[in-house]
């Protein structure tokens, strides 16, 4: 069952025509268990292909992950988010916050003792306001979407994890009715994610990440085991 759904996950993301959002870290619910959480991520900075600039992005979400089994979990997303675009030799344009989602699956592969592997694919929509830009109407919606392989050392007060990831966050753009796809650089593609829980008590914990080299992100969040 497990190699199955390995498989069908797999396929999924590297299927999509789209491909970064938080990687939550290697902490999962049990079967049938619920986390809930709130949770900051902030993109500081992620080129974009063709000259078209770079592209940043403030979010703020209710977290929720469910374990379908011990070694699988959904994670589900969503509050709003904000995109801040800065074109080559242009000035910067804002988006106001709007409507911001995303969801993932997380793949426990390893749980020996105080070690944990972890697969995961994430994606994070964000649907800001539109705004003007010299009378003319611009509409933006960010697709960022990733997959990622961690690993960690509980240390019983601190857990840290460092992992590797791919992945690709595209700026859609309309000026008016005219829309195009902005991908980001495909040569920065490959990133690196270190990040840390810390226990507060038997069923609250602090999450902390960062990730670099495709892009630099962090990702703050209060979780909370049910």
């Amino acid at each position: 069952m497990r190699k199955f759904s390995i498989f069908i996950i797999f396929y999924i993301c590297f299927h999509s025509s789209l491909w970064a959002a938080p990687c939550y870290g290697t902490k999962m619910p049990q079967k049938n268990k619920i986390f809930m959480g709130l949770q900051t991520h902030n993109i500081f900075k992620r080129d974009l292909r063709n000259n078209y600039g770079e592209i940043k992005s403030m979010q703020h979400f209710l977290l929720m992950s469910y374990g379908v089994f011990d070694w699988l979990s959904i994670d589900l997303k969503g509050a709003a988010g904000n995109i801040n675009q800065n074109p080559p030799g242009s000035d910067e344009v804002d988006y106001s916050y709007g409507f911001a989602g995303g969801y993932g699956l997380r793949i426990k592969l390893l749980d020996k003792e105080k070690v944990d592997v972890v697969f995961g694919f994430q994606h994070i929509s964000v649907h800001p306001k539109n705004t003007h830009v010299q009378s003319v109407k611009n509409k933006a919606i960010l697709d960022d979407w990733q997959v990622s392989l961690l690993a960690s050392y509980d240390f019983n007060k601190l857990i840290p994890y460092l992992g590797a990831k791919w992945s690709r966050v595209d700026y859609i753009h309309w000026i008016e009715d005219s829309r195009k796809r902005k991908m980001s650089d495909r040569n920065k593609s490959v990133g690196l994610v270190a990040g840390f829980d810390i226990p507060l008590d038997e069923n609250m914990w602090i999450n902390i990440e960062g990730q670099y080299f495709d892009g630099t992100a962090a990702s703050f969040s209060l979780n909370y085991k049910f």
